[in-house]
């Protein structure tokens, strides 16, 4: 591969491009995590992700992956043995089923076809059938990252209230929150998760959950071994403004500058955003004769889509072609999508302008490794952006 020339548009699903503001932020010295200026620091950042969950309830930040997050809602909530109902929407939503597992956990996975979410009437029937309650949490992606799917959670919601059941909801927004709306609080649910380096615009290493009064009652029962994990010692240390072990310092700087350019645009342009971002690029793919992963327009992601690629035309290789000749990264197929979909992430610190050059990226690259495409594409994704 040649030295590359001039920017590189990283376009995957995540991580996203960190914006100049963030970077500045996170390069000041480091603090004392034990001292006044942290306390200040941690209690402006713990308040100021509230309004992002859209919740007015605690959120706890753990120097994680989104992975931890997800381990932190259940070890917090649940007891071995317990019963979950999950759904397969994607390659995500199978890994937390497989942590579930292996955590001692009875799921009910409820099979699908990776192009559809989750369907309330399914949840409502799964849970009329279960009158005793002995499921006792339903798992549910928000954003299947590896598929470009979103889920309808306020369905979902309205589905468990409909049967009266008593299981807690938990909410995997890893790749929606700050992209894509959701409420935590007007959609009773009961433990959110989410990450850093997506819709927050920051490198990875920050886990956080949204934790309801009702998932707070249920961590006094909850059996499952916990210990790096327990809310309870972060939430008794976050009313100091501390943490019960060493917090990413400079991570909570970056996030401090971070919620406030989402504040500055203000939470309900930047889904907008998103959404113009989302129809422009669908508009391309339609363009250019290829196909949308997602199959129901209701659940088209705001902030990825997949594109599957015609048979005899293997994904991986395309997006080889597509980071050697335009400097340009796109997501790979995960699981069984693998070399069958290549994924553009439109989320995060992203303009109108850096997503047509990305947009122009894939083109030439479809020209380059031989996929039959009409040139319209690109016309398109710029018609639909002119128009917004």
């Amino acid at each position: 591969m040649a030295q590359p020339i001039g920017r590189h548009f990283l376009h995957v699903p995540g991580p996203t491009n960190v914006p100049d503001r963030v970077l500045r932020a996170m390069s000041a010295p480091t603090i004392d995590h034990r001292g006044p200026e942290f306390a200040a620091l941690a209690a402006e950042v713990l308040a100021g992700l509230r309004p992002l969950f859209g919740t007015t309830g605690p959120v706890v930040v753990h120097p994680s992956s989104g992975t931890g997050a997800w381990e932190a809602a259940l070890v917090n909530t649940l007891s071995p043995g317990d019963r979950v109902l999950a759904f397969e929407t994607g390659h995500f939503a199978a890994l937390w089923r497989e942590m579930a597992e292996k955590l001692g956990l009875r799921v009910d996975f409820v099979p699908g076809d990776w192009r559809h979410g989750i369907d309330p009437e399914v949840v409502r029937e799964r849970l009329a059938a279960d009158p005793d309650g002995e499921i006792r949490a339903v798992c549910a992606v928000h954003n299947e990252t590896s598929t470009g799917v979103t889920s309808r959670i306020a369905e979902v919601r309205r589905a468990l209230d409909a049967v009266g059941h008593p299981a807690l909801l938990l909410v995997d927004t890893i790749s929606s929150l700050g992209s894509v709306d959701y409420r935590h609080d007007e959609w009773g649910v009961d433990v959110t998760i989410a990450c850093s380096q997506k819709g927050l615009m920051l490198p990875p290493g920050l886990g956080f959950n949204a934790i309801s009064a009702k998932a707070l009652r249920a961590t006094e029962s909850a059996r499952l071994p916990r210990s790096y994990w327990d809310w309870r010692p972060q939430l008794a240390a976050n009313e100091r403004g501390f943490f019960p072990s060493t917090p990413a310092t400079n991570l909570l700087f970056g996030l401090r500058e971070a919620l406030a350019l989402l504040d500055e645009e203000g939470l309900p342009a930047v889904f907008r955003r998103h959404l113009r971002h989302a129809a422009a690029t669908r508009a391309a793919v339609r363009g250019w004769g290829l196909e949308v992963l997602c199959l129901d327009e209701r659940e088209h992601s705001p902030a990825l889509t997949a594109v599957l690629l015609p048979d005899g035309h293997d994904a991986d290789e395309f997006r080889r072609v597509v980071l050697e000749r335009c400097n340009t990264s796109l997501g790979a197929g995960l699981g069984k999508l693998a070399g069958r979909v290549f994924r553009i992430g439109h989320l995060g610190h992203l303009n109108d302008v850096g997503l047509a050059a990305a947009l122009s990226g894939v083109q030439l690259g479809l020209a380059a490794a031989g996929v039959p495409f009409d040139e319209r594409g690109i016309t398109a994704a710029l018609a639909e952006l002119g128009e917004a």
